[in-house]
């Protein structure tokens, strides 16, 4: 514990989080005590409060790291001003591949990320999230409206619900295949990386021109 005194108050912040994260992740977020969390990141719970203030500040935090990793997703998938399909492809692959290595983060983005209520108070972690969302949409449909000056996408898309929907299918369908994945090789006879491709060629279809 000595050596951690002399790390600054964000380095604290980010190892009680990730002993957190892992606690949510076998137990759910209501299933772990602040003093379960205290013991698993090696504070005491009296330090544990020096540094957050109660447990929603801790999946404040935690959200907001989720939202800027699936920032980083989407944008290495963008990022190449290749064909539209191609970017979409990339966008699965690294979903996919987000949702594989860190599937309590993919899970936050799906279930505990909304917007901000006009007036209300919030936490500087819900702001900044809520920030990195709005990033997000611009992203995405930046890549629509390409789509639709290229002749690749309909040009009838209404962008910001477009791309919601999309996100909800694409978020939803890998979430599926995950959990279900014994049930699609017995009663569909497939492997999930063959479902997870036809509903991805689905979903784009309803998109493209």
């Amino acid at each position: 514990m000595g050596r951690r005194k002399k790390e600054a108050p964000s380095a604290h912040r980010e190892h009680i989080a990730a002993a957190a994260a892992q606690l949510f992740q076998a137990r759910g977020i209501d299933g772990a005590s602040m003093d379960e969390i205290a013991q698993a990141a090696g504070y005491s719970k009296a330090t544990l409060y020096v540094y957050f203030a109660n447990k929603q500040e801790i999946v404040s935090l935690l959200a907001l790291q989720s939202m800027q990793m699936m920032y980083k997703c989407i944008a290495q998938a963008l990022a190449q001003p290749d064909n539209i399909r191609d970017c979409y492809q990339r966008l699965c692959q690294n979903l996919l591949q987000y949702q594989a290595e860190k599937p309590f983060f993919f899970q936050m983005v799906l279930t505990k990320i909304n917007g901000l209520a006009e007036g209300q108070p919030c936490l500087p972690e819900e702001k900044s999230t809520y920030e990195v969302g709005e990033d997000i949409n611009r992203l995405l449909v930046d890549y629509l409206l390409a789509g639709v000056a290229k002749g690749e996408l309909r040009p009838d898309l209404k962008p910001l619900p477009t791309i919601f929907s999309l996100w909800g299918m694409l978020g939803g369908l890998i979430q599926l295949a995950n959990n279900k994945e014994l049930y699609i090789s017995q009663a569909m006879e497939l492997p999930k990386e063959q479902f997870l491709a036809y509903g991805f060629q689905l979903l784009y279809s309803s998109i493209a021109n």
